[in-house]
Order: structure tokens, then sequence, then C-alpha cells
């Protein structure tokens, strides 16, 4: 079966400078995936006529279907209507359900309106006009010599309401797509080139229409088998089967067998045995804590974090012994001990995350240099500790330290 493939272009001076980052190329990117529609290419461009011109020429030469975001907002740097007029040989008109919605968004907020906010519902009249339910500038749909063309806004929020309320929807009608199937499982503990050592002899196995993709991230690797095939019943089988074996061959390393970040995993965790976990962070500043409340229902679980930044809110807050602090420092094995003790009394919870570390750029000394970091992980009856020596920048050493932090609380209530 042919691959159905689109270009995603985005436009903004903003993209380029690096002001903004372009989210919404990975977010069209994974929904298009969903339905057997693949991504040829990803190109950012800026505000200039001649050179969205070239793109749209260009990328529908190459692709099935060119989805366009930015360019459509009210001010004079926004020049896609226009520039989307000279290419599909056609004029700007207002159209009426689009002004309706700029009439009910500005009244209902109590605004006045500009004529620039009004020209918002004039498009091109070959345009097929996409309602947003999201803002004021629509999203058009045009075709041209069997290709399709959908421009919309670039603002996250009001580009994914127009893919989910109707391009998706039409683009599934319009194109008989294969069925696609994904398998992810996450793993921890090993780098990447070891892990694809391991799996040469599972790797050379697989038919040409199954592909394994190695994903990293900060102390995570996640690994993605993908099959396509016409029938999605026997697709999903013959991966089930695959996966199983993947799983099997790296089961020492596993931490989960869905794509779920590390909130989701002790979330799911914590749910099934009706336990609770509270954080005592100082290097990681609350960075845990937001991870974990980032998961729908994690009130139930979640008991609270201490961010004990300085010493003394260590001592205060958590019950850290000055004397410790003293002797030890407050990147130590002895002072993390301390901590999440104190967070299980302080918080009342069942099980307990503490950290203590130096992030850099500075900070460092010859005994604990740059990257030293302490975790601590507890239950009522059992302490783990674990010192990490990391070598990256300020970011890369707190992402890190979050990661090995949850996942060492992981394995503690798995044993």
């Amino acid at each position: 079966m042919d691959k159905i493939t689109t270009s995603i272009i985005t436009i903004g001076d903003e993209l380029l400078i690096g002001q903004t980052i372009d989210t919404n190329s990975a977010w069209i990117a994974q929904q298009l995936n969903a339905i057997g529609i693949w991504v040829h290419r990803r190109v950012a461009i800026g505000d200039i006529k001649e050179d969205i011109l070239e793109a749209l020429a260009r990328e529908s030469a190459v692709s099935d279907i060119v989805l366009v975001t930015g360019g459509l907002g009210p001010t004079a740097d926004d020049i896609t209507k226009p520039t989307l007029c000279e290419y599909f040989n056609t004029s700007l008109v207002q159209d009426e359900g689009a002004l309706e919605n700029v009439l009910h968004i500005f009244e209902s907020r109590g605004l006045p309106i500009l004529q620039r906010n009004l020209d918002q519902s004039m498009v091109p009249a070959s345009a097929t006009v996409i309602q947003n339910k999201r803002g004021t500038a629509p999203g058009m749909w045009f075709e041209k010599d069997g290709k399709i063309y959908v421009s919309m806004p670039g603002v996250p929020h009001e580009m994914q309401g127009i893919m989910e309320d109707y391009v998706l929807p039409q683009l599934a009608a319009h194109f008989d797509t294969p069925a696609v199937i994904h398998q992810t499982l996450v793993t921890s503990g090993m780098g990447e080139s070891f892990i694809a050592e391991r799996l040469v002899a599972f790797e050379t196995k697989l038919p040409p229409h199954v592909k394994l993709a190695y994903l990293p991230s900060y102390s995570l690797l996640k690994l993605r088998l993908t099959s396509f095939g016409k029938d999605k019943v026997s697709v999903a089988a013959e991966i089930s089967i695959l996966f199983h074996e993947l799983k099997e061959l790296l089961a020492d390393i596993l931490v989960t067998d869905h794509d779920n970040t590390m909130g989701q995993v002790l979330g799911q965790l914590l749910r099934e045995k009706g336990k609770t976990v509270a954080t005592a962070e100082s290097c990681t500043g609350g960075l845990i804590a937001s991870w974990i409340t980032a998961v729908p229902g994690s009130s139930a679980y979640f008991k609270g974090g201490a961010v004990t930044y300085s010493n003394d809110m260590k001592v205060k807050m958590l019950g850290v012994k000055e004397e410790t602090l003293q002797a030890h420092g407050a990147v130590s094995e002895a002072v993390v001990r301390e901590m999440v003790t104190g967070a299980l009394s302080f918080l009342g919870s069942d099980y307990a995350i503490a950290v203590s570390g130096i992030m850099g750029p500075d900070g460092g000394t010859p005994e604990k240099p740059v990257g030293t970091v302490w975790v601590a992980v507890a239950s009522k009856d059992r302490v783990n500790t674990i010192k990490y020596q990391l070598r990256y920048d300020r970011e890369r050493n707190t992402q890190m330290t979050g990661v090995y932090a949850m996942n060492e609380l992981r394995k503690l209530i798995q044993e």
C-alpha cells in the first residue's frame, strides 16, 4: 500500500530566531501518524511572501498533503492569507460564519471590535472555511492538482481544535490509509548503544514493514515498535508477539511497557497499591512534585512536597539535624536520609523521595564536583540511597536527577 505523505510548513520569524519553540509540528505529526499518514518533511520559514510561495510549491511536489500553521493573525506581519490568494489565484472575501464568530467572541468578552479584528473573517474565495471554535482566525482547506492544502492558526490550542474537529476526520475519510500500530516500552539503566547490541538478532529478523525506533531522553530510553498494513487486526496480532519478545529481552531494565511519563508510571503503581507519596526537594526545586501532579487525579496519592532549598529550611521543615549538615554538608547521604524520613513524618505519606545535589555551573568542590547528587527513597520501614555523578549542564542535570529519583522510588514500590 502506498504511503500517504504530508509536509508541515510552520510560518513565523519568531520560530527562526528561537523566540518561540515549534510544538505544532510535533503534535501534528503524532496525530497524523496515528491515522496512517506519514510526515515526509517539516519546514520552518519566516513571514516572507516569496518563501511561503516557494515552500508551498516545493512541498506539494513531494507530498499529498501540505499543512500550514501561522501567519493568520490580525497584525501587519501576518501575510499568509494574501499569499495564499496569490498561490491559488483567488481573492479575499468575507465569510459570514467567520464574521459571526469574531463578533460573538468580542461581544461576549465586552471588548471593542477593531477593523483588523473584523478582517479575520476575510478568507480566500476558493477555500473551504474551517470554523475556529477557540479563536478568531478560521482554518482554510484548499484542493489543487490532486493535492490538499490546509492553513491553520499558529496558536497551538486553536490549531489543535481545528485539526481534531475537522482536518483529521476529513483526511481519514479522503484517503485509504494503512493501519498503523505502535507499541512502546521505556527502559532505564543502560545506554542506547548497549541496548542496540543486545537487540541485534531481534532487529535482524524484523519484517520490512515493522520498524524499531530508539528514542533517548533524560536517563530514559524509549523503544517503539511500529507496524503497518491493510488489516488492523493482523497488524496488531503480529506486533503484539514481537513486543512481548522485546520486553523479555529487556526485562532487567524495563520501566514500563507503555509510552508513559515517570509521573504516570508512579501514579499507576501508587493507585494500584492504595499508597501515597511525598517529596523533599533541594536541587530540583519542586520539579519532581510538578511531574507527579501533572497527572490528572494525582491528589489521590500525592500528599505534598517540601522545597527545602536552603539549609535552615531543611532543619525547620524536615527536621534535618544541624550537626548532620555541619558534619557532612547538604549534599550527602546522611542529609538526604534525614530529609526523606522527615518528609514521611511531616507529610504523613507511605513513601517519600528526597534529593540534594550540585547542579552547576558553579558551586562544586574537589570533593563534591558539579553534578554530585544524592537521592533517597523511603517507605516506613526502609530507606534506599544512591549517589549519582552527573556531567551535564544545569538543566540536564536537574532533569536527570528528577527521573533517577522517581525511578528509584518505582523500584522500591515494586520490590
